[in-house]
């Protein structure tokens, strides 16, 4: 499944002040990684950004939002963005912040022990 790869570039920008990036294919689409999570990510022509649940629900009642719903479930904390919610630079800077800002806030990953 492709991507949009213009979207893909605007991200990059949006993204280039920050280090420990990394992108992955995922969902069918691409996935940017931030110290090691997924932050937000490309769907087609959507923008996928998961967000702090003390953001959920403020976010979810955006212009042009709505709950991922990849698997035909909504995934709590995932969010799907139409290119009309982030037509502006502005508009896709602060929808990739929320994802930055939900890396930042995620619990540190315990790493597993050799036996």
């Amino acid at each position: 499944m492709a991507y949009n790869e213009l979207l893909a570039d605007r991200i990059r920008v949006a993204l280039a002040a920050h280090s420990d990036l990394e992108e992955k294919k995922m969902f069918g689409g691409l996935a940017f990684m931030y110290k090691g999570k997924m932050a937000c990510g490309i769907v087609k022509d959507e923008l996928m950004v998961r967000v702090v649940a003390s953001r959920y629900e403020s976010s979810l009642e955006k212009p042009h939002c709505r709950e991922m719903d990849f698997t035909g479930k909504a995934l709590k904390g995932f969010l799907y963005i139409a290119p009309e919610g982030f037509e502006t630079d502005k508009q896709l800077a602060e929808w990739v912040g929320l994802g930055i800002e939900f890396v930042d806030q995620a619990p540190e990953k315990k790493s597993k022990k050799k036996k």
